[in-house]
């Protein structure tokens, strides 16, 4: 019994530390939270570059640290919707929970197909680092890393396909 109490207290110690406001979830593009009346914190994406109008395009937001850039599940929020891009651009508004450093990534799958096919599909990040083979389109957070302020701050993220 004292090792279940013990480690129910240790999950409740978890939870406890979790910050107030945890995100963490798929949104829908609500392009309202980035009006000039919104408030912030949020983050006006401009995607440029779309090599088709088909599949899907995917943003993800992450804090910008080591720990948690592209690392499975540590995404804040995510935007999924079919691409649907005009003049090869589309527009996202993206909340994040506070001002400060923050990265995005976005995945324009083609096919919409839900798999990477690195010969079909293309991605970005922002402040479009290069990518490479060396670096397999996963560039280090110090690259992609930018500084939300406390209302709506704009960035431009550019595609690229193999």
């Amino acid at each position: 019994m004292l090792k279940v109490v013990a480690g129910l207290m240790s999950v409740g110690a978890l939870f406890a530390a979790a910050p107030a406001w945890a995100g963490h979830g798929e949104i829908g593009n609500d392009m309202d939270l980035c009006a000039a009346s919104a408030k912030g914190p949020a983050v006006l994406i401009d995607v440029r570059g779309f090599a088709a109008a088909t599949g899907n395009v995917r943003l993800q937001s992450y804090r910008a640290t080591r720990n948690a850039w592209l690392t499975k599940g540590a995404w804040i929020n995510r935007i999924e919707t079919a691409a649907k891009p005009s003049n090869g651009a589309m527009r996202f508004c993206m909340p994040v929970p506070e001002p400060g450093r923050y990265g995005i990534a976005v995945r324009h799958d083609r096919d919409g197909n839900g798999k990477t096919d690195i010969s079909r599909d293309g991605g970005g990040f922002s402040n479009n680092p290069g990518i490479n083979i060396f670096n397999l389109g996963k560039p280090s957070v110090d690259k992609v890393a930018f500084q939300a302020g406390p209302g709506v701050t704009r960035i431009t993220i550019n595609l690229k396909y193999m």
